[in-house]
């Protein structure tokens, strides 16, 4: 009986340090808001390219948000790709208002790509600057994001440059599901400084939402061509520039972007659920029995913070002696605690810790969807199929 407890209060232990590990690397992490913008003489000419489909709800917050940057030599490219809503009418009118501003429409989808990725490319081929910026049109920018990131990835030599901004969760699934999941992000990858130090293109993700680049890195990497496949072209990219032995750094920018991914369960699902199984496949080194092994575990990581609340359950029950409660009743403290870590840090109240379990089995519903349909993805209308990295 004691050996019995003895373990399971190691186990327990080793719970407890492990979540302490995925906090220590993630505190690591450097701000955005600690480096120097780049100076009004030194800014090379930014193009900003802003992919729409069917974005009218967001597009006009965005573009003023980018207009009112501090960065002093600016092109702004609205890529309307065939949108239904009057994304495009909003943004010729704010181009007719500033001259910064041009509004390109894609040309029809080609085979094999994806509709962001086509639109990138359009956007990219239309720019005029050796600067990209790759940016989501449910973003907000706070005004020294550009000149801040320039600088940042001056400083550090980055050749893709990325940030992890604040996301805002208004609604209550939102809320509940929202700072879960990127909980998961961050046990995956860690602090964010260790993320960009790595040379191993596995260790590398990037953030759709705000994507820097040379546009000699991204032509050296075959730009959105390379990743037209791929639902997480984020994560691709950073994966190629790192393959080909160049810099992808992210830094934390939760002051400067913000973005309002999901506004509801039902968008949540669809947004998560398209790209979650998918891209989670470009993470991880499988080979051809692994591959067929991991639709069926896929959704079981988001189920493993309720080990705790099981045990305690089976061992109040007896189903599985003192041992099974031993180690609840110490982990299951330690769990909530790292939890109302992960709400606060999303600006949330702490409280909001207590529904993490509702998120652990929601977001494993989501990705056992995603997993049932595997490359099969559908966005905006449009369906497609995601090929698996090689």
């Amino acid at each position: 009986m004691i050996a019995e407890h003895w373990l399971a209060t190691t186990l327990a232990v080793l719970w407890g340090v492990a979540h302490v590990t995925v906090v220590v690397r993630f505190l690591d992490s450097q701000r955005l808001s600690s480096y120097a913008p780049v100076t009004r003489g030194d800014a090379p000419p930014l193009s900003v390219v802003i992919p729409a489909r069917n974005e009218a709800r967001n597009i006009e917050g965005c573009l003023r948000s980018v207009l009112a940057s501090d960065y002093p030599r600016l092109e702004v490219i609205v890529v309307d790709d065939h949108s239904e809503d009057g994304t495009g009418e909003i943004a010729r009118r704010i181009a007719a208002e500033d001259g910064r501003v041009r509004v390109v429409n894609a040309p029809d989808l080609p085979a094999g790509w994806f509709g962001k990725q086509w639109a990138c490319h359009t956007g990219a081929r239309a720019a005029t600057a050796a600067l990209l910026c790759f940016t989501d049109a449910d973003t907000r920018h706070g005004p020294p994001l550009l000149s801040r990131s320039v600088g940042a990835m001056r400083q550090r030599g980055a050749d893709l440059f990325t940030v992890a901004g604040h996301q805002e969760a208004l609604s209550f699934w939102e809320k509940v599901i929202q700072p879960f999941v990127f909980s998961i992000l961050l046990s995956r990858y860690g602090g964010l400084e260790s993320m960009s130090r790595s040379t191993k293109p596995l260790d590398k993700i990037a953030n759709g939402q705000f994507i820097l680049m040379s546009r000699s890195a991204y032509e050296a990497i075959g730009g959105h061509a390379a990743v037209k496949d791929h639902v997480a072209e984020d994560l691709r990219l950073a994966q190629l520039v790192t393959a080909r032995g160049l810099q992808a750094h992210m830094l934390l920018a939760r002051d400067e972007l913000r973005t309002r991914m999901y506004t509801s369960l039902a968008e949540i699902r669809r947004g998560w659920g398209k790209n979650v199984y998918a891209a989670g496949r470009d993470t991880l080194p499988l080979n051809a029995v692994t591959a067929r092994i991991f639709p069926w575990i896929f959704p079981l990581p988001a189920l493993l913070p309720l080990l705790p609340l099981l045990c305690l359950a089976l061992g109040w029950a007896g189903v599985w002696g003192t041992s099974a409660l031993v180690f609840g009743a110490i982990a299951a403290p330690v769990t909530l605690l790292y939890f109302a870590g992960v709400y606060a840090f999303s600006r949330l109240n702490p409280l909001w810790a207590l529904a993490y379990p509702l998120a652990a089995v929601t977001f494993s519903w989501i990705c056992a969807e995603a997993a049932w349909r595997g490359s099969k993805v559908e966005w905006k209308g449009r369906g497609y199929v995601s090929r698996r990295a090689t």
